[in-house]
């Protein structure tokens, strides 16, 4: 199949399958998120990242938990060591490379656990009513009154430090915004026509909450959690600062600017590199969640 009848096919107003429909969707969302260049700027970084999280250990020029003295607080551009190295004499590029896997891993585990526990609570919420509807928000309320990071710091207080610790900790404190919002979706739809024919042919409550209600908020969820990645990496940051998340040896960016912090006034790339690091992912999610919030907008028409 040539390129133009593979796009032809791919753009076709009447899919001839269901596989067909998703892929052009799929397409027509990737072309309009094409025309966003800071979305695509965000999308290229992210991509970056990925790779640096899976070949990081490969590319880091030195051992990332070796000492070395005789080498401590070297700065940028000292041969053999192009970022420097810290009070311990450690490679501070190849602690960047190495540490993204646990920073990041933090942030994929907490946006699988997040995303949909707030789905499913909202989307309950808003389609059985009454007094479940009452229970599961104000529960989601009690989470809302305290501030996601002291809220974090108190569980991973009462739990322990470590890296399990902190992703449980980011979780149960980064889903009530998530819930709010698919309730306020589903409030929007449950009145829908669609939704009465699928009631009266029978469909039950958890087959219109997974299979009619669940999927309309899907869009709306995706972009505040990519909104809200900046957010989830600068708490897990901050656990690793204070030290109760990754802890040492492990090369966490959070650690390693808790760690630079002592000398950051005569010896500022120690902190500095590690933070420039968290701000560029950060800036990058928020970048991408920017585009697809215009790119998910039911107002606007994708282009093709």
């Amino acid at each position: 199949m040539s390129p133009a009848s593979w796009r032809a096919w791919l753009l076709s107003e009447a899919p001839a399958s269901r596989l067909q429909a998703r892929l052009g969707r799929a397409t027509r969302l990737g072309l309009a998120l094409g025309h966003h260049p800071l979305a695509v700027a965000g999308v290229g970084v992210l991509a970056v990242l990925l790779v640096v999280v899976a070949i990081g250990p490969w590319l880091a020029p030195q051992d990332p938990a070796a000492q070395n003295l005789d080498a401590r607080l070297l700065p940028p551009g000292t041969p053999g060591f192009f970022l420097g190295t810290d009070e311990l004499g450690r490679d501070i590029l190849s602690r960047l490379l190495c540490g993204a896997r646990p920073t990041l891993g933090i942030v994929a585990l907490v946006a699988v656990s997040v995303a949909p526990l707030g789905l499913v609570v909202g989307s309950v919420a808003g389609t059985v009513g009454g007094w479940i509807d009452a229970v599961l928000m104000r529960v989601t309320d009690i989470f809302l009154a305290f501030p996601r990071l002291i809220l974090a710091l108190a569980l991973v207080g009462a739990l322990g430090p470590g890296l399990e610790n902190a992703v449980l900790a980011i979780a149960l404190t980064s889903w009530p915004p998530y819930a709010r919002l698919a309730r306020a979706e589903t409030l929007a739809v449950r009145r829908s026509d669609f939704i009465a024919a699928a009631r009266l042919y029978g469909a039950s409550t958890p087959r219109l909450v997974v299979r009619h209600v669940m999927p309309l908020c899907l869009g709306s969820v995706i972009v505040r959690l990519t909104l809200d990645m900046a957010g989830i990496i600068l708490t897990a940051a901050g656990l690793g600062f204070l030290g109760l998340g990754a802890q040492p040896p492990s090369p966490e960016w959070g650690a390693m600017v808790s760690s630079g912090r002592k000398v950051l006034l005569d010896h500022w790339w120690v902190a500095t590199m590690p933070g420039v690091a968290i701000c560029v992912v950060a800036l990058a999610f928020n970048l991408l969640g920017d585009g697809l919030r215009d790119v998910l907008d039911p107002k606007d028409t994708p282009t093709r």
